[in-house]
């Protein structure tokens, strides 16, 4: 047994014994990385490049995909190398910063899913007040309130759950640091104060829940009514992908943080965590993109172009280098 002053590193869950296994999780967990950061940094660089994009929607969609950039990279980086090199260990300030930064992405994240279904709330049933009441100060308001949420619950959570007496051993039954891990290792009543914030951060999210539920009923009702098909599919084409996000989203991290302990496995644990910690990054832009026409369009147009810069570049050079050559 241990207390928090003695330790100095914690040990991740494994995901295999044999070396085979590691090398195979390493692999397949690169894969999905390096895919998640090519999606998110196209959808990323479309926004900003493709100034047809220059919406609320797509500002808020740009937030996301950084959001997930630096979600998966908070996680999967570390759980790479440790497959890599057949190691499970973490330093005590590795792992404080995991904890923070990931409550502060997963949070931040939420809120900003909430603040994509007013959007679409206001693009759908208050069209004529959206340019109005959703101009660039408002975005870049509700942008910030949501990272601002964020950032306020991770300080509060990481800071108390790194107080507590930790007497149960320094081993976590999770490949990433996290709040209920780290709850596991302590031996102290003051454990009731975590769970007093977790409780209170549950309540704050189901509000959030309930906001965006509020916002889909008025949606679906309003495109029901839309006399023809086609503005029926393209409302429902911004719309449904969103709610896909939410409910996985919002299901499986609901179930990991506030399921009892009696129906908790490691198995359980592990694959729930993996649904909601890299599942969402590595699809998010699959599915925003996939029925999303202007999307396609600006990532068609922008991999067009780097084609033909490409193909120009040695034309350029060419032109520029022969006069020089003429002149020797």
């Amino acid at each position: 047994m241990s207390n928090s002053s003695s330790i100095t590193q914690f040990l991740l869950l494994a995901f295999a014994d044999t070396r085979e296994l590691q090398l195979l999780h390493f692999w397949l967990s690169l894969g999905i990385y390096l895919a998640a950061l090519m999606a998110n940094g196209l959808v990323s660089i479309a926004v900003v490049c493709d100034h047809r994009l220059h919406t609320p929607m797509y500002f808020f969609l740009l937030n996301l995909s950084l959001l997930d950039l630096c979600t998966i990279s908070t996680t999967l980086p570390k759980a790479m190398a440790n497959s890599l090199w057949d190691t499970r260990d973490i330093s005590y300030s590795g792992c404080a910063a995991q904890i923070f930064f990931f409550s502060f992405f997963i949070v931040t994240e939420y809120f900003l899913l909430a603040v994509m279904a007013y959007d679409r709330y206001m693009a759908i049933c208050q069209p004529l007040h959206y340019g109005t009441l959703l101009g660039s100060r408002a975005c870049v308001h509700m942008a910030a309130a949501a990272w601002g949420t964020g950032f306020l619950n991770s300080v509060l959570h990481t800071a108390n759950a790194l107080s507590l007496p930790l007497c149960q051993g320094n081993a976590l039954g999770q490949f990433f640091c996290e709040i209920p891990q780290i709850l596991k290792l302590s031996c102290s009543h003051a454990y009731l104060r975590e769970l007093g914030l977790l409780l209170f951060s549950a309540c704050l999210c189901f509000g959030g829940f309930v906001f965006i539920v509020l916002s889909y009923v008025p949606i679906f009702r309003a495109v029901l009514t839309i006399p023809s098909e086609q503005g029926r599919h393209k409302a429902f084409s911004t719309c449904l992908p969103h709610l896909a996000v939410v409910s996985l989203f919002v299901s499986t991290s609901f179930f990991a943080y506030l399921k009892p302990p009696s129906i908790s496995s490691p198995s359980l644990d592990l694959v729930v965590t993996v649904l909601y910690s890299v599942m969402p990054p590595a699809v998010n832009p699959l599915i925003y993109s996939m029925r999303n026409q202007e999307l396609k369009d600006a990532l068609k147009k922008l991999m067009l172009s780097g084609v033909s810069q490409q193909q120009e570049a040695p034309r350029v050079s060419i032109h520029h280098i022969s006069p020089v050559s003429s002149s020797w």
